[in-house]
């Protein structure tokens, strides 16, 4: 599966975003003089923004630990899960620098231990409606990825048959092969054997051919000249015999 279709590198590029603005915020954070408003609300935003990315990067760590069971299922291999894996670990590591720098910040600025913890509680209580919309987002989000995983089977399903529609054609182009071979060898041995029958018939019409001339000269010769005839083959045959095996 290309990267463009696979749900985790869409996810990743969405949390990848989610970083890089959080990033920026952090570098406007730091710019911002210290005891003031703007400090303290970039402060909130930025804690929120580190909780919801750490919640998608935990979330993306349980997708890649299903898909670790089974990875052929997936289309994936070790190396490609060891690659994943490492990424999560970076994203949450940059986050969780963030997050230790803002609080660290605050608390050097003069923020007290119990300001930072009632910052907390504070982003705790946050207003129902934000509540809501933050539960939406995430209902909405767990939709998507059912949808987008839901969507990941049907194509490996989708891959898979045309796989096996593959493989069967060649195997049919392979079966079509062999038997169009089979069939210009029997014509061939069919021709030899027309050949071969059409020898043995010529070869027949003058074995009787010169069996009627022999019979007809025996004829004609009469009983004398048969008598004559095999004593001259016996002197020819005892002649060949001499000057074959006693010269």
């Amino acid at each position: 599966m290309s990267s463009a279709q696979d749900p985790f590198y869409i996810v990743k590029e969405e949390i990848q975003e989610s970083i890089d603005k959080l990033l920026s915020s952090f570098h406007q954070w730091e710019r911002i003089p210290a005891y003031s408003q703007d400090q303290q609300n970039l402060t909130r935003e930025l804690l929120v923004g580190c909780e919801s990315v750490e919640w998608q990067v935990d979330e993306l760590d349980k997708a890649i630990s299903v898909a670790s069971r089974d990875p052929a299922f997936y289309g994936i291999d070790e190396v490609e899960l060891d690659k994943r894996r490492r990424w999560t670990s970076t994203a949450r590591a940059q986050v969780s620098n963030v997050k230790k720098r803002v609080v660290a910040g605050s608390e050097l600025d003069g923020t007290s231990t119990s300001n930072v913890n009632g910052m907390r509680r504070e982003l705790m209580r946050l207003p129902n409606s934000h509540q809501i919309d933050i539960s939406k987002q995430y209902a909405s989000q767990d939709n998507d990825d059912f949808i987008s995983s839901e969507s990941d089977r049907q194509l490996l399903l989708i891959r898979q048959q045309d796989e096996e529609l593959d493989e069967l054609s060649a195997s049919v182009e392979r079966i079509g092969g062999v038997g169009l071979t089979i069939h210009e060898e029997l014509l061939a041995q069919e021709k030899i054997i027309d050949e071969l029958g059409m020898d043995m018939e010529s070869t027949s019409n003058r074995l009787d051919f010169v069996q009627k001339k022999v019979a007809m000269v025996m004829k004609k010769a009469g009983v004398k000249g048969q008598i004559m005839m095999i004593l001259f083959l016996v002197v020819l045959f005892v002649i060949l015999f001499v000057l074959v095996f006693l010269t």
